[in-house]
């Protein structure tokens, strides 16, 4: 049996500001906000045209010790890679949103990539794969 990833949780402060930044700003798909209880929703984000891949699930973090982890669930190191098909563009839209860069574009032997920063201080890869 075929086996895939479904969702990533990703910790976050609170659910409509995390969801105005992966939507507005990095210009991804809101696949899914239903609520759960009072308290609790269930949101998923998915990149641009990848609905049917792995998506984000925008968890709200509930007590100190999930606080105390969101923007910070690796330590410090990138967490999240996004794939695209068009460096240029995406890097243009990081600029244009004010999202903040890490590190500057450079040629990899696997590709382009940057590093930036999301609206609570998880490290991400933008990555454009070079061509076999």
């Amino acid at each position: 049996m075929p086996q895939n990833l479904a969702h990533i949780a990703l910790v976050v402060a609170d659910y409509d500001e995390a969801i105005v930044f992966y939507t507005q700003k990095l210009g991804f798909t809101l696949v899914e906000d239903t609520l759960l209880s009072e308290t609790k929703r269930w949101v998923l984000v998915a990149p641009s045209g990848s609905e049917n891949g792995c998506m984000l699930l925008l968890a709200k973090a509930a007590n100190d010790e999930q606080r105390s982890r969101v923007g910070n669930q690796t330590g410090g190191r990138v967490f999240l890679f996004l794939h695209t098909d068009d460096f240029e563009r995406d890097y243009a839209n990081l600029l244009a949103q004010n999202i903040k860069i890490i590190r500057p574009p450079s040629q990899e032997e696997y590709g382009t990539v940057c590093v930036f920063e999301d609206l609570y201080g998880n490290w991400w890869d933008l990555i454009e794969k070079k061509e076999k």
